[in-house]
């Protein structure tokens, strides 16, 4: 509840937790998304990632630890510039954002996703060679993240063996427990912990959303989405059709997630018993308030714009990013601590 203020009193800055999905390269889009919000003050209780979400949120941390808010928001900036400085080779930046283009893929990027259908990562990389690494070992403290980081923290990966999810809290995280979240099995082996496992968290939780519920005391939650919730058209060509059939494999997880809180959420609503007082379980669900800022932009653009890393597309992406946070805030900050601004019924039931 917001309280009427005294005079000359200011009101606490909102408290939400965040929601990020994955994307690959498509990440910097939570990137421009989080510097926004990050400028406008919010204040976080808890984040859920994955993959790229999980790479941002571990950044968004490693940041607000060092200086606050800019400290983040700087600690973002550093670890996509120091992303896009790794790519070996260039790629067009103006057809990555055009729907009949094919990204501009040089030769040398094609001949590697040829041989991905051919050979497994074990044979093409066995020495296990990943950039993403490195990047770690440069910018993010993990003895600092696990013992003093101001929130929660969820980083999804997909236990290879069993298909269950496993959720790494702030005092497990470490470098494999990144690495695991976004490991595409087709492109890197795959990454044991505990004597287990695991490949990319998108396979199961694209993001989890269940912690932000449980673990985590505001209700209000935020869903960055980079991947479209519909698609007008049915995929006709081989290229669309494996580009859908891919963001089903990492969304269906997400989507089956929510319309069990939204289906939840309208039983306990409409129950026959409601003279009787709600329990924990539904008191917490109903108190739930959902926003989302989704990635219309992207929609229309080819997948294998996931791939490219370059400066000047991850900065495009970031931009368009904040672009939309800017309109998102416009019409939606003052929702944020008094109602939902998301229609959970219309988007997952």
């Amino acid at each position: 509840m917001w309280q009427k203020l005294k005079i000359g009193e200011r009101r606490a800055a909102p408290r939400i937790s965040l929601a990020l999905q994955g994307g690959g390269a498509h990440g910097a889009y939570t990137w421009g998304v989080l510097d926004r919000l990050l400028e406008d003050g919010l204040q976080i209780d808890g984040i859920s990632g994955t993959s790229a979400g999980a790479m941002n949120a571990v950044a968004l941390a490693q940041g607000w630890m060092d200086g606050g808010a800019e400290g983040a928001r700087e600690s973002l900036s550093a670890f996509w510039q120091a992303v896009a400085n790794r790519v070996p080779f260039q790629m067009d930046v103006l057809h990555s954002l055009d729907p009949n283009g094919n990204g501009a893929m040089p030769a040398s990027m094609n001949m590697m996703l040829a041989l991905t259908r051919l050979l497994s990562p074990y044979q093409l990389n066995p020495l296990e060679l990943n950039p993403l690494r490195d990047i770690m070992r440069e910018q993010f403290d993990f003895g600092r993240l696990q013992s003093a980081c101001p929130f929660k923290l969820f980083i999804a990966a997909t236990n290879v063996r069993t298909g269950k999810i496993r959720l790494f809290h702030n005092a497990e995280l470490g470098e494999n427990a990144l690495l695991a979240s976004a490991c595409l099995p087709t492109l890197q082996q795959a990454v044991e912990i505990d004597g287990e496992a695991y490949w990319d968290g998108g396979y199961v939780a694209n993001p989890a959303v269940y912690p932000l519920i449980y673990e985590c005391k505001t209700p209000d939650i935020l869903l960055i989405l980079l991947d479209p919730l519909i698609r007008e058209s049915v995929p006709r060509s081989s290229r669309e059709i494996a580009a859908r059939s891919m963001e089903l494999n990492f969304s269906t997880s997400f989507l089956r997630e929510m319309r069990t809180i939204t289906q939840a959420r309208s039983y306990i609503k409409g129950s026959a018993s409601r003279w009787l007082p709600y329990g924990r379980l539904e008191r917490k669900l109903m108190r739930l308030r959902f926003h989302l800022i989704d990635a219309d932009e992207l929609s229309s653009i080819n997948g294998i714009s996931k791939l490219n890393a370059t400066a000047g597309f991850l900065t495009q992406l970031r931009d368009l990013g904040r672009e939309r946070t800017e309109q998102w805030l416009s019409h939606h900050r003052r929702d944020i601590g008094r109602r939902a601004s998301m229609n959970g019924e219309r988007l997952f039931t």
